[in-house]
């Protein structure tokens, strides 16, 4: 690709284009990314002249083709944003800026980077549509040319792509491009299947590419025959990762699959759709349940046609789309139909500010929930290709993503339905609240009293993004004291899941590190925002530990290890209750409770006024915080387990599990049958659905213990298990 080629493209498109300024955007681009190669080994250029290329067969503007041809300056050079404006405009700049990644930013993980990404992306694009529209043809020619690629990067990218771009370009009505980002995204991630669908289709359409054009003539001449004269029609056969989808994904055979034929008819007026739907079906045998009016019902991307699937002479069943010729060019091109046909936006005929709603409710959904990788999930399940179409008893349409539940049935009618709901009827039957709608379906919400509202558990439920965002937003606005309480109580429990014990006395400088990190004002606010969903918790454990990990780090003397505990010979020295003390054959001994030490632990004995020696684990927190002190070094004593030693040792355990019939008799019928002897037990709820059990157990050391922590975090509802001290 050279500009030769860029230029030659320009003036085949017929269009008045600016070709100085593309020129300057080109010259500028290519001294930039002087010296720099693709993985191929060709020059960098290369990859923005062949989105430019594609941005002009898509007929975008003066503007687009430029950022087109500077969108990897800023990630990729030392060149600002001040210089793109300074040389190119603001537009421009905007352009580039809205597609270049927040590259001077750590994050936590892939998938935290990938969502601000894309949030920022999306937040460009609600404000000009062109920033994803270059962005999407970046991706389609990095797709093309993977193949200098490291696997593993190939299949990331690969899996980013179907999960993200492909969806984002069949939501904007970008067909064409969305068929191929599947496709080639598929090429990487099974590509023995892809190999195999391939080969299938070449056979197929060697067998019945004739037939194929048998059925267009005859269908052409037809209409003809019935005063549409104005008539186009195309023969295309079906995607690569269609036929995946109903092959593998959804189990099907390939004799099952009705559309890999289709036959496109385009008309010039709606009127004329429906006639060539009634010619169509006197000719062929229709089957039945098999006809989609998606003109008088669009889908969500605002796509239009008639689908219908019939079968031919020779008992070959195919698919027939019948729409208008304006409606084919939006099929095509989606939002891009703007400017190849048009002179701009403004045009209200083709509903542009409606196929860009969904980005609308994406970004009012962060409203509500600031976590980035929340956007991941909305991405991935409310622009998935597949839609269902629901009726209301009033027989109005709500189309919905697949998988959706009757719960987004009610929070797409209106917000007020949803928090009001008490149950639901589909079809006159009651069904669950988690009940999956399915296309042409009658749902009836069942409605409580007006201040009901909705259930927390129902954010595990719901599937779309617009009816999780009113839902934590009704918990934000109504619920603010159970917000905090219910907030508290997760974290709380989270923490100790985590092993994580923040000193009383620093627990409010550990939220306030919290608050500060996750950009709220205040502790109560940060609860409250984990309280009713906003923050999850899986986004701030990694900084509660990293705190953690501060404060116990601070605790820590600077010079313990430094500090020496005399070590000398002691073999002439005698057991004491199974331990060896240094040069003390008889001496009341004693086991701490702070860290109740274990035969296995590496242990110290502190000489204590009128108590003998106190026996304590090396890493106790009391023994550290003594060797600070000069007295407390001086009192310090080596000691070491007698390797004969077979005495009972107590140990404390504490277990946080599930709170289920049975569970305390599983953990008491375990013990036993392991011959352990229990010196107390005591229990305590955990929230609404857990408890926690708090035991004293005898042990005879170290592997005993960790031997029996291990059988007991197999039962059954047991979430953790963990020794502590008997202050804890």
């Amino acid at each position: 690709m050279t500009f030769e080629d860029l230029k030659n493209s320009i003036v085949k498109s017929g269009r008045n284009y600016d070709l100085a300024l593309i020129e300057k955007a080109y010259d500028f681009a290519a001294e930039r990314h002087e010296g720099q190669k693709r993985r191929s080994g060709e020059p960098y250029i290369i990859h923005p002249l062949a989105v430019a290329s594609y941005l002009v067969d898509l007929g975008m503007d003066d503007q687009c083709i430029c950022a087109a041809l500077l969108h990897d300056v800023v990630e990729d050079t030392d060149t600002s944003l001040e210089e793109i404006e300074t040389g190119f405009g603001p537009e421009v700049a905007e352009l580039v800026n809205g597609v270049t990644k927040l590259g001077k930013i750590s994050f936590s993980s892939v998938e935290e980077e990938q969502a601000e990404n894309l949030r920022k992306m999306l937040l460009a694009m609600s404000k000009d549509i062109r920033v994803m529209i270059i962005k999407l043809n970046d991706r389609l020619h990095n797709m093309r040319t993977m193949d200098y690629m490291a696997e593993d990067k190939r299949r990331n990218k690969s899996r980013e792509t179907m999960e993200v771009y492909a969806p984002i370009a069949h939501r904007l009505g970008m067909e064409n491009l969305n068929d191929e980002l599947q496709d080639l995204s598929l090429k990487y991630l099974d590509p023995d299947a892809y190999n195999e669908i391939s080969m299938m289709l070449e056979d197929l359409q060697e067998k019945n590419g004739p037939l194929i054009e048998t059925l267009t003539d005859e269908i052409r001449e037809r209409l003809k025959e019935n005063g549409m004269g104005h008539v186009e029609i195309q023969a295309r056969i079906k995607t690569i990762y269609g036929i995946y989808r109903k092959l593998i994904i959804q189990n099907r055979s390939m004799e099952e699959i009705y559309d890999i034929y289709a036959i496109r008819i385009l008309v010039d007026t709606v009127s004329e759709c429906y006639n060539a739907l009634g010619v169509v079906h006197d000719m062929y045998t229709p089957i039945p349940k098999r006809f989609k009016d998606y003109i008088s019902s669009p889908k969500s991307n605002m796509y239009q046609s008639l689908h219908t699937t019939v079968i031919a002479k020779n008992a070959t069943p195919f698919e027939i789309q019948i729409r208008t010729f304006e409606m084919h060019r939006a099929a095509e091109y989606g939002v891009a139909a703007h400017w190849k046909y048009k002179a701009g936006v403004n045009d209200s005929s083709d509903n542009f500010d409606e196929r860009l709603e969904w980005v609308r409710q994406l970004l009012e959904s962060l409203k509500e929930s600031p976590d980035a990788t929340d956007l991941l999930r909305s991405i991935k399940s409310d622009l998935l290709p597949e839609e269902v179409f629901v009726l209301t008893p009033k027989g109005d349409v709500i189309d919905l993503p697949a998988g959706a539940t009757v719960i987004d049935f009610a929070y797409a009618i209106h917000t007020a339905v949803g928090n009001r709901m008490t149950g639901a009827k589909v079809n006159g039957r009651i069904v669950p609240i988690s009940y999956k709608v399915n296309s042409s379906e009658v749902v009836e919400i069942i409605l409580g009293p007006k201040d009901k509202g909705p259930s927390r558990d129902w954010l595990n439920i719901v599937q779309t993004s617009g009816a999780r965002s009113k839902i934590r937003g009704w918990f934000k606005r109504e619920r603010r004291e159970e917000n905090i309480a219910e907030g508290r109580n997760m974290l709380e429990k989270e923490l100790r899941k985590e092993l994580i014990r923040i000193p009383p006395e620093k627990y409010g400088d550990f939220l306030d590190e919290l608050v500060r990190r996750q950009r709220v004002n205040t502790r109560e606010e940060l609860l409250a925002e984990i309280g009713y969903g906003g923050i999850p918790l899986n986004r701030i454990m990694p900084k509660a530990r990293e705190e953690y990990e501060k404060i116990k780090k601070a605790e820590e003397p600077d010079e313990v290890v430094n500090v020496p505990v005399h070590e000398v010979p002691i073999t002439r020295a005698k057991a004491v209750d199974g331990v060896i003390i240094e040069g003390l054959d008889s001496c009341l001994i004693r086991f701490s409770r702070c860290c109740n030490p274990l035969p296995g632990d590496e242990i110290v004995g502190f000489i204590t006024r009128g108590k003998g020696v106190s026996i304590h684990k090396k890493d106790c927190k009391n023994v550290i915080n003594s060797m600070n002190s000069e007295d407390g070094r001086a009192r310090m004593v080596a000691a070491r387990w007698d390797d004969s030693v077979k005495e009972q040792f107590k140990a404390d355990l504490l277990i946080y599990c599930l709170d289920r019939t049975g569970m305390i008799a599983d953990v008491s019928g375990k013990l036993s049958s392991l011959h352990i002897p229990i010196y107390s037990m005591n229990t305590a709820p955990e929230g609404d659905s857990n408890h926690a059990i708090k035991l004293s157990i005898g042990v005879s050391g170290r592997d005993h213990l960790e031997s029996t922590l291990d059988k007991l975090r197999r039962i059954k509802g047991v979430l953790s298990v963990e020794r502590i001290g008997a202050d804890s």
